[in-house]
């Protein structure tokens, strides 16, 4: 199974992995939150937003650029907002012309953009910085005692489960076509495009029906070795006075952000 395609998790004895998972949960929740309610155009609030990111990344003992270079993948949904640089009423910032068509970005548009462009990465990256620090079996655990739907947290675990069942179906299909393909050199063999659209097709096609297959050998494999909708670890998990106190740090500091950032 090639856990490093989906699981980030970072091991290491730092003070941010020796938090409970449910601290952890809901400090990335509350900054989440706290990203959101942020006023557009608070600059210093995004910044301090960012440092607050980069002292949680110090404890944990991970390198801040590999976290940023990592939330880069919520760019292309950040970027559909790009419309409201041109609809938001406001003086106008520049113009430019694109065919027959005229575009002007205003300045409250522009504004209103680079802050959801900001919220978009500083969230992504806490998010990320919660995976690379809490294995997936706490992320669940936490889950569970911080009381969110059992059917939801059902569905979050069997999804993480099948998706190494889903890279090693299409990992196998991918060597079956390279044992099967005659080569002379490294370029690729094939013909127009539209072949190899129908290649792909049915690689799509049988990736599901086998993909669907091992799920369900999997899971009867599961009821056969007990399983009853819960998974378990071997951590304990209970609150001590540390997680309690980073606990009510990172609300403090979120509250003081949010005031800062309405009366700076």
């Amino acid at each position: 199974m090639h856990i490093d395609a989906f699981d980030q998790y970072q091991e290491s004895d730092s003070l941010v992995h020796r938090l409970d998972p449910r601290v952890k949960v809901v400090v990335t929740a509350l900054f989440i939150l706290s990203n959101a309610l942020l006023p557009d155009g608070a600059w210093a609030g995004f910044l301090i937003a960012f440092g607050l990111i980069a002292l949680v990344a110090i404890l944990a003992r991970l390198e801040l650029w590999r976290v940023v270079k990592r939330s880069f993948i919520a760019l292309p949904f950040a970027l559909a907002a790009v419309t409201i640089a041109f609809a938001a009423p406001g003086p106008p910032l520049f113009s430019f012309a694109l065919g027959p068509w005229e575009f002007t970005v205003t300045v409250p548009g522009a504004t209103r953009f680079l802050s959801i462009l900001l919220r978009s990465l500083l969230s992504v990256q806490m998010a990320i910085l919660l995976t690379m620090t809490t294995p997936f079996p706490d992320l669940i655990h936490a889950f569970r005692h911080l009381r969110l739907p059992h059917s939801l947290v059902a569905i979050i675990a069997f999804m993480y489960r099948y998706l190494f069942v889903l890279s090693d179906e299409a990992l196998r299909l991918l060597r079956a076509r390279a044992a099967r393909t005659a080569r002379l050199d490294d370029r690729a063999v094939g013909g127009s495009v539209l072949w190899r659209a129908r290649v792909t097709g049915n690689m799509a096609g049988q990736l599901f029906v086998r993909s669907f297959e091992r799920s369900d050998r999997v899971y009867n494999a599961m009821l056969a070795r007990g399983y009853q909708g819960h998974l378990y670890t071997l951590s304990p998990h209970e609150m001590s006075g540390f997680d309690w106190a980073a606990l009510g740090f990172f609300a403090l500091a979120l509250l003081a952000l949010q005031i800062f950032a309405r009366i700076g």
